[in-house]
């Protein structure tokens, strides 16, 4: 089915590769333009290049254009993709991370919560919705799906601000189920109908059967899941003292939280510490710190190494999204981003979460989860001044607003050093942060 599907970012050849290898197997669109867009010249001609090529090796049937002009590339768009990083990333991501931790505040990460969530979306989100604005004048009708972080800060902030846009944000963290739930469980992935649900990198297995017999599987879930989890290699720790060398054992790798919200939430957190510890303002005190560090160690180093290539293979979840727009399939998807709208019992229906949804020739229609426990909705709770303020600090470009962001959120437990902290982070980013006045 011929269509024009827009790659903005495709720059970046882990996401130019890995997405056009995605397309490339689709028989379904097959005949369809991809598109790429990047603001780097030199980055977009190489993967031009090698998609170019891998078409003529392979005998595919698509066309290939690549440009630096949004209007030239979204001109006629059906699908737009975007995955996009500001300035960079990982310079960035340690200022977000480490400069509000020299001010007090104990963040554990900080890429999608607590003040480096807060910096993060202010400088990626003002150059998306210039992305948006041009879709609506330039292709309105397309759909739009965004891979880029923090995911529900961004979402959130483009609904506000375009509320007529098809836009719906992605993330690949729910196939940690796929990974992890068969081994738990001892049976086949095939035959477990599991569903999460709540913000994005801050969800929980909200149910769990199975497929053929429809016997709850969630009870099996939570009384198997330590000792899985204790048979995975990780740091180890002392119990009593330290010259008692006995006294040593393996603890669950960067799941201090995880199991924390397992034992008092009575849920199946979806992720681990990095990303779930970023919105409960008593991480600190539960979360694998090492395991952490490690982990981000391990992902700097990966980028840095990695030498992406164009298979076909699907590695995410956008194409049979699409395809299931196009072929009208009513298929389940396990995990969106999109605006509540009643499907989170007392959240507001502006606030996006993260749960599955039906995708038809209509579009991408939510499911409402099974019941959330009370306790656990109520962190969720927690995040909705957060991404409100969050929205407003980026729409106005207030810095009142960018203080009123940090206060509301549960993370930040100082108030004397922010305004400070707000200044130097302001200053160390100007390049990307100087509508803030």
């Amino acid at each position: 089915m011929k269509k024009k599907i827009v790659l903005i970012g495709a720059g970046s050849s882990q996401f130019g590769f890995g997405t056009m290898g995605d397309i490339f197997q689709s028989e379904f669109l097959k005949d369809s333009e991809i598109a790429l867009l990047d603001i780097n010249q030199a980055a977009l001609a190489n993967v031009e290049e090698a998609g170019s090529q891998f078409i003529k090796d392979n005998n595919l049937a698509f066309t290939l254009t690549a440009t630096t002009s949004r209007t030239e590339a979204l001109k006629g768009a059906d699908f737009c993709i975007i995955s996009i990083e500001i300035g960079d990333r990982f310079k960035l991501w340690e200022q977000d991370w480490r400069v509000p931790q020299q001010y007090g505040i104990r963040q554990v990460y900080g890429e999608n919560g607590g003040p480096g969530g807060l910096f993060h979306a202010l400088r990626i989100v003002p150059p998306i919705l210039q992305i948006c604005e041009d879709i609506s004048t330039l292709c309105p009708d397309a759909w739009v799906f965004n891979y880029s972080n923090p995911m529900s800060r961004i979402c959130t902030t483009v609904g506000r601000k375009f509320p007529d846009l098809n836009f719906v944000g992605l993330c690949h963290e729910i196939a940690s189920l796929k990974r992890h739930l068969p081994k738990i469980l001892d049976i086949p992935w095939e035959s477990i109908s599991a569903q999460a649900a709540g913000l994005n990198h801050f969800s929980v297995l909200t149910s769990a059967v199975h497929a053929e017999t429809g016997e709850d599987l969630y009870p099996d879930i939570m009384a198997n899941a330590a000792a899985y989890f204790d048979q995975t290699p990780g740091i180890v720790e002392h119990r009593s003292s330290p010259e008692d060398e006995g006294s040593i054992r393996v603890v669950w790798p960067e799941r201090g939280v995880f199991r924390a919200i397992m034992d008092q939430f009575g849920v199946f957190p979806i992720t681990t510490d990095s990303h779930f510890g970023e919105y409960i303002q008593w991480a600190h005190d539960a979360v694998d710190h090492q395991g952490i560090l490690d982990f981000y160690n391990r992902y700097k180093k990966y980028l840095a190494h990695a030498d992406p290539k164009i298979e076909m293979r699907l590695h995410e979840r956008v194409v049979p999204i699409i395809e299931g727009i196009l072929g009208d399939t009513g298929y389940e998807e396990s995990a969106v981003n999109i605006q509540n709208q009643g499907l989170i019992d007392d959240l507001p229906d502006w606030l996006v979460v993260e749960v599955p949804a039906k995708v038809d020739a209509t579009g991408i229609h939510g499911i409402t989860p099974k019941q959330i426990p009370k306790a656990f909705l109520g962190l969720l709770h927690n995040q909705v001044a957060v991404h409100d303020m969050t929205a407003e600090a980026i729409l106005s470009g207030s810095r009142a607003d960018v203080l009123a962001a940090l206060l509301v959120d549960p993370v930040v437990d100082v108030h004397r050093p922010l305004s400070q902290m707000v200044d130097t982070l302001l200053d160390l980013q100007q390049d990307y942060l100087g509508y803030i006045h």
